[in-house]
């Protein structure tokens, strides 16, 4: 989908002026008297996320007051993110032109509030186009919007058109655009190559388990793995799920679709850095030849897990992924995943959890969140916690013995598959918005890519500016 920017104005391209509550009455006093008396005649109050279309001699809109939040520069990402699809169809510009910083951002949110998804039917209307704002980063915003953008298409397609072999499709085509490497493994090869977890999750279903691997870069750069969850559909496996679990588990490979997104992101911006992708990519499902509770399956690492729930399965993926990603010894390892509803109940669908077990590389990536308006919330690696994942028969179960602190035996299930000294970075995120918001429609969505990106960025590269 095009991005909604024009190069340079139309002769009928319209003024944007940002504008808060507390500016409105300034505003109005300079203003000419009948752009005054329609501003109080329309009851504009200049609530955030309101506007007010000014109207010029001739009918037609000539300006636009657009109300934001005051004194809020992280929310700048969102001020005019509901503007396009709201605005009528035409070509706006920003009046005054602002800063940088700002502008980037605002841009970033126009294209983000441009979304739609449209594989199965026609937009109900075109965005709204902005004239690229004079100091803007072009390219930082078609990085994040192309990233976004594709990371809302993969996991709102439904599973009936977006199973393993759907995803390797995407991987494929992200490669042959970008000029990456890809190697697929598939089925029962992936016993032979020796990833049991991956194929012992996905081996029920009709549509064979893959492992998406995909590198680029020089190879005397720093190593950095990109490691994403691929379930494309999870009924629970033969702990079956509620129908109302079950429901949105379309949107279980949005951990995959984030590590697509980011290799975007980062092979556009050509960082510095030895790329490599892995997306295990299975479908969870229910036949009778599934895994079973109380199974024990020996990992690629040779730690034997065994299965106290099969629901747990993206865990069980990730660990053979991150085996892998180990044997290279990597500078660092982020790993994306819709993993626990318990994150989703601590943190709530906006806000996903990070676990991270090196404190420089934790306040980098939260720093950003905050700078790129990405949040998440860091939650800790309790170790005392492990012990929950004690089995008497195997190395480690797969779930804690009790209900409590999910997100965080989830994550010391993965910390013992990542090797000493490997920085590691793991995301609990939901990949979905529970209701719209200005720029972040009812769907799926790109959380955490800004601020990883950044993160990675400055740690091994020179660039300093925005996403």
């Amino acid at each position: 989908m095009p991005l909604p920017f024009r190069t340079r104005p139309l002769a009928a391209t319209r003024p944007i002026t940002l504008i808060t509550k507390a500016g409105l009455p300034k505003w109005l006093k300079a203003a000419p008297a009948v752009a005054r008396n329609w501003v109080e005649g329309t009851g504009f109050a200049a609530k955030p996320g309101e506007f007010c279309l000014l109207p010029g001699r001739d009918g037609h809109p000539a300006r636009i007051l657009a109300a934001v939040a005051g004194n809020a520069a992280a929310e700048d990402l969102w001020h005019a993110a509901g503007l396009p699809l709201r605005l009528p169809k035409g070509s706006y510009r920003f009046d005054p032109e602002p800063d940088a910083a700002a502008a980037t951002r605002l841009a970033i949110g126009w294209a983000l509030g441009s979304y739609t998804f449209t594989r199965y039917r026609k937009a109900a209307r075109a965005p709204a186009e902005l004239v690229w704002p004079r100091h803007a980063d072009r390219a930082a915003v078609e990085r994040a919007a192309r990233a976004a953008d594709l990371v809302r298409d993969l996991v709102n397609t439904p599973a009936e058109d977006m199973g393993p072999a759907e995803l390797a499709r995407a991987a494929k085509d992200l490669a042959e655009e970008l000029g990456l490497d890809i190697e697929v493994t598939k089925g029962d090869a992936l016993l032979k190559r020796n990833f049991p977890l991956i194929h012992a999750v996905g081996r029920a279903a009709a549509r064979a388990p893959r492992l998406i691997d995909l590198s680029w870069g020089e190879v005397r750069h720093p190593r950095v793995t990109i490691i994403g969850k691929g379930v494309c559909f999870d009924t629970g496996g033969l702990d079956l799920k509620p129908d109302s679990g079950m429901k949105l588990m379309k949107k279980d490979m949005g951990g995959g679709a984030h590590a697509l997104g980011l290799a975007r992101m980062i092979v556009e911006a050509k960082l510095p850095v030895r790329l490599r992708v892995l997306v295990p990519a299975v479908e969870n499902s229910v036949s009778g030849n599934a895994f079973r509770p109380l199974d024990i399956i020996k990992s690629r690492q040779g730690i034997t897990v065994e299965i106290g729930n099969t629901d747990a399965e993206g865990r069980l993926i990730l660990a053979d992924a991150l085996a892998l990603a180990c044997e290279e010894k990597p500078a660092l390892i982020v790993d994306f995943a819709t993993l626990t509803g318990a994150a989703r109940v601590a943190l709530g669908p906006e806000l996903p959890a990070m676990f991270c077990n090196e404190e420089n590389l934790a306040a980098a990536l939260l720093g950003h969140a905050t700078d790129e308006s990405d949040p998440f919330w860091r939650l800790p690696l309790w170790q005392p916690y492990r012990q929950r994942l004690d089995s008497k028969t195997a190395d480690i179960n797969n779930i804690s013995d009790g209900p409590f602190a999910g997100s965080i035996t989830a994550a010391l299930f993965l910390q013992e598959f990542v090797a000493p000294g490997v920085a590691w970075a793991h995301f609990d995120l939901y990949a979905w918005n529970a209701w719209g918001r200005p720029g972040r429609p009812e769907g799926a969505e790109a959380q955490t890519l800004r601020a990883v990106f950044r993160t990675i960025a400055e740690r091994f590269g020179s660039m300093t500016g925005p996403a």
